[in-house]
């Protein structure tokens, strides 16, 4: 809960405490907060389970927190019933970047090199070829990259 209050800090709080309460008020005080934050910690898990009940069996692992957009996705995402985990593994940015920069310098790569050509191998040519230079001089009207 107070994950970020570091041992001078705490230190601090109960001299604080100690100055604000007196030591003969002290044990009452933290007892009296203690059951509130008690009292409070036990309504929150009845609104729960009565907001499981209402919503049915089918939402019974459910938690308030997967309300939170950044953890459903988070959630959702990192369960393997989508197949991410075997993309993201699959997927070598390092690798996919060195051949469009190789591509773009006109150099051949070790993987095209060996391979029957840029059409077996399902790589796409990216290098400048003059087309036909007398058939048009124009390019292509595109309406879809406008």
């Amino acid at each position: 809960m107070f994950n970020d209050i570091g041992p001078l800090e705490l230190v601090t709080i109960i001299v604080l405490a100690v100055l604000v309460f007196g030591p003969d008020k002290l044990p009452k005080v933290i007892q009296d907060v203690m059951r509130t934050i008690r009292k409070i910690r036990e309504f929150s898990e009845s609104a729960k389970e009565d907001i499981r009940q209402e919503l049915g069996p089918e939402f019974k692992d459910f938690e308030l927190e997967d309300l939170n957009p950044k953890t459903f996705i988070r959630k959702h995402l990192d369960s393997d019933e989508l197949g991410l985990k075997e993309i993201r593994n699959g997927f070598d940015l390092k690798k996919e970047m060195a051949e469009v920069t190789d591509a773009v310098h006109s150099r051949e790569t070790d993987t095209s090199s060996s391979g029957s050509g840029s059409s077996g191998s399902g790589r796409i040519d990216m290098t400048k070829k003059p087309d036909d230079p007398g058939k048009e001089d124009r390019p292509p009207f595109d309406a879809d990259a406008t």
